[in-house]
């Protein structure tokens, strides 16, 4: 309800459904007992603490890394962990406390994200012969903290991305799909959960690591063995799921600092800044229905005849076949938030959104529209093109 009640970063032009939301609030925050209100303090000013760092780094946008972390480090020694709060992403378990020296600032131009861990308490329940033990366990989670970014047009792409991902699961389209969290907390606030065990392929590409192929062998052994096998399995389902996703949601800004590897060989994308309308810089340079690059292709056996690139040909038909009956049901999700002030949406989203699932076509016609696409995608120039403009401008390598 925060993040919804204005239209823009600033909280300085009320959305029209303002009103409303404010008496929801005012009256469920009256019908707190005194013990509830007390919980509800403590927690939104816990939380406003933490996100507040974002804020108070502006200052130090053009400063050095060096400078961002002091400032971090200053701020996270000041803030008290009260017993019993927890980060919005994750109610399911307590902080117990912070790691106090993990924060991060991260790259940005204008604003000033930063990441930081904590150690969460979960219940965590096992069974044993035959019966259920409780136990308590520690894990430690990071997550990034923005101020001045509205997070909403990523937490609606990832409701569409879970909604897909359970569409795929009941049609037993054996494709891979992680879609982490993403809270938006209040006007151009937001947290969002780091993904487990993953690094991004620019991260790879600036610790040196000549291509995927050269990492995946790094990582799993040679092409022979089994551990590389599953690697590329995992690859190969999570690359199909995520091109049609990229595809139907029209995502953008698909620069290798945008897409991570975990390890188990997962492909998993991040940052849905730039879906259906909206385009960097408001230029289509990114005009491929998604990203398929060499080294991709070359992880899959390095020919569109393998035995692998077919699997992935075939998925990515499966996947595209089994979404095409929700159409509607997807477009239903994103019609309530057209009048939220995202800057995603410009003009005929549903139209074009339903569009590219060919309701016109058969289902024979549209599994071969899919294959065209993909070889559309493959190796193609405005992918290429986007890349080295990255590589130009922020230095990302690919």
């Amino acid at each position: 309800m925060s993040a919804n009640s204005y239209k823009d970063d600033d909280s300085t032009i009320p959305d029209e459904i303002k009103p409303a939301l404010d008496d929801i609030r005012e009256t469920m925050v009256n019908g707190f007992t005194e013990e509830g209100k007390a919980y509800y303090e403590k927690e939104f000013s816990f939380f406003d603490e933490v996100t507040g760092i974002s804020g108070k780094l502006k200052p130090y946008i053009k400063k050095s890394k060096p400078e961002k972390k002091a400032k971090i480090d200053e701020e996270m020694a000041k803030i008290k962990v009260e017993e019993g709060v927890y980060l919005p992403s994750n109610p399911d378990g307590i902080v117990v406390d912070i790691d106090r020296k993990s924060g991060k600032p991260l790259q940005s131009h204008a604003k000033a994200p930063f990441l930081a861990s904590f150690m969460i308490e979960k219940d965590v329940v096992r069974v044993e012969d035959e019966q259920e033990i409780h136990e308590k366990k520690i894990e430690k989670l990071s997550a990034i903290f923005k101020v001045g970014d509205d997070c909403r047009q990523d937490v609606l792409a990832l409701q569409i991305i879970s909604l897909l991902r359970t569409i795929w699961m009941h049609a037993g389209v054996d494709v891979f799909v992680f879609p982490y969290r993403v809270t938006a907390t209040a006007p151009g606030c937001g947290i969002i959960d780091v993904l487990p065990n993953s690094i991004s392929r620019d991260m790879l590409g600036r610790e040196a690591v000549n291509g995927l192929y050269e990492y995946f062998i790094a990582s799993y052994g040679p092409e022979t063995s089994s551990e590389f096998q599953r690697a590329r399995k995992n690859f190969v389902k999570s690359l199909a799921a995520y091109s049609i996703i990229t595809y139907i949601l029209e995502i953008k800004d698909r620069h290798n600092g945008n897409i991570m590897y975990d390890s188990d060989g997962h492909v998993l994308h991040i940052d849905f800044g730039f879906c259906f309308d909206i385009f960097p810089g408001g230029f289509k340079f990114e005009q491929a229905p998604f990203k398929l690059t060499r080294e991709m292709v070359r992880v899959m056996g390095g020919s569109t005849e393998t035995q692998a690139y077919r699997w992935f040909e075939e998925l990515c038909v499966k996947a595209f076949l089994a979404a095409r009956p929700y159409a509607e049901t997807l477009a239903a999700a994103v019609s309530p938030m057209l009048d939220s002030g995202l800057h995603c949406f410009k003009g005929e989203t549903i139209q074009h959104l339903v569009g590219r699932f060919v309701p016109e076509k058969s289902d024979k016609e549209a599994a071969q529209y899919m294959r065209a696409l993909i070889r559309k995608s493959f190796e193609h120039v405005a992918t290429r093109g986007y890349d080295e403009f990255q590589r130009l401008t922020n230095g990302i390598p690919y």
